[in-house]
């Protein structure tokens, strides 16, 4: 299909100009003027509108949208042992479907086109990703003592059957999950090495989240979780790696050298009392620093504009410098560095021969007006509450608001149903 997104203003490289976008199947054939010949199937006025590149959201948990508001106010240990994983024991596959569903929904009407999910229900969140019509990379999760383990081995069996039920479907896509270090014994890490030097696949990982996990690597290895991984090869791997919170400058120094991408989850790790990450050292050394929610039960929504405006104004607070994570900065993590990040170079920005992935803004707003510098306003004044319209590889999947490809009440009904459990 051919559609013609007429006289809109558009987020490039900073800016806002004004002009047309014309689509020709799931990629942009042209941002700002109608190449000649172009016939449109679909026309869609952009008066009044801002077409921004879709969202990327590198790191969540979507099933865990049934435990939102359900376990706030706890420490982190007492959240995931006590609160969480009993919850997680207590879910049925088909129940994590609809947790996934609902979370779809939810980034879809908040402008997030693209998003990176550890789970542990094979091909429940790839399938609603699927049937929403969202781009996603998959990573199971997986956890395990050793090379042996019957069940590590199995949570990687899992793995790769749902890569290869997917195979051929360029939306979705996956990377090896291995948890976290406190959940990952040494040679179950080598183990998925070597898997991942074999399969041609990267890496997903919780790192440096809280201090516990780093006091507890000094204790038994003398080294820090990131010295830990790279003596043993990990980061040889291509590597996304949420939370970076705990980290020295040293650390940083490895993580720069070996091309690793930091997830900054900054909502999450607050909420949990787990600190800051030092996003702006980071962004010194030259690290690839991309954006993430984290699940429900800990931030508690996947709007990426709140974690935006959060994230730009965290750091100006932290470090007492005004002029840190500006607005161009925090909207450059949420699109092109979070497109680095996935592996996924044509999407992250509005551009001739990119993938089709855009969200249009309603800018007759009183948030937006007067309308100065709209890149600064959807950091800083932006809801997620303006998102009208969303494509995604060609396809709209949100109009005037509502999603075109299922029922959204359906969702919330069933939502509410698995809820009852807990």
């Amino acid at each position: 299909m051919n559609i013609l997104i007429k006289n809109i203003k558009m987020l490039i490289n900073g800016g806002t100009p004004k002009g047309d976008i014309c689509i020709s199947g799931n990629k942009i054939l042209s941002a700002g003027v109608i190449p000649e010949g172009f016939a449109a199937d679909k026309v869609i006025d952009g008066s009044d509108k801002l077409a921004i590149p879709g969202l990327i959201n590198c790191h969540t948990h979507t099933y865990m949208s049934l435990f939102r508001n359900l376990a706030d106010d706890l420490s982190f240990e007492d959240w995931l042992f006590g609160a969480i994983m009993p919850r997680e024991d207590a879910l049925s596959p088909e129940d994590a479907y609809w947790g996934a569903m609902l979370s779809c929904a939810e980034m879809i009407k908040t402008g997030t086109t693209c998003f990176m999910d550890m789970h542990m229900f094979p091909a429940m969140t790839a399938s609603a990703a699927d049937k929403l019509g969202m781009r996603a990379v998959m990573t199971r999760g997986l956890t395990g003592s050793d090379r042996n383990d019957k069940d590590g081995i199995r949570r990687y069996n899992e793995h790769m059957d749902e890569r290869e039920r997917f195979k051929g479907n360029d939306r979705i896509t996956f990377k090896l999950g291995p948890h976290a270090i406190y959940t990952c014994g040494e040679d179950y890490l080598r183990w998925l090495i070597e898997k991942a030097h074999e399969t041609e696949q990267e890496f997903h990982i919780h790192l440096s989240e809280t201090t516990t996990e780093v006091q507890n690597c000094y204790k038994e290895r003398s080294k820090s979780p990131v010295e830990y991984l790279n003596d043993i090869g990990f980061f040889d791997i291509k590597t996304c790696a949420a939370h970076c919170v705990h980290v020295s400058d040293s650390d940083m120094d490895i993580l720069a050298e070996k091309h690793v991408s930091v997830i900054h989850n900054p909502k999450s790790n607050l909420k949990l009392a787990n600190g800051t990450a030092p996003i702006p050292r980071m962004m010194e050394k030259g690290i690839n620093v991309c954006m993430g929610t984290d699940s429900q039960a800990s931030n508690n929504d996947l709007n990426l504009f709140s974690d935006m405006n959060f994230a730009a104004l965290l750091h100006k607070g932290a470090t007492g410098c005004p002029t840190v994570c500006t607005a161009k900065e925090v909207l450059d993590f949420a699109t092109v560095n979070g497109a680095k990040a996935l592996g996924i170079p044509d999407i992250g920005s509005i551009e001739a021969g990119k993938k089709a992935d855009i969200a249009i803004l309603d800018l007759d707003r009183p948030q937006f007006c007067p309308r100065n510098d709209l890149s600064s306003a959807l950091v800083y004044s932006a809801n997620g509450s303006e998102v009208d319209t969303v494509i995604i590889d060609g396809e709209v999947v949100l109009e005037h608001g509502r999603l075109t490809k299922f029922d959204e009440e359906e969702i919330y009904a069933h939502a509410k149903a698995v809820a009852e459990k807990f």
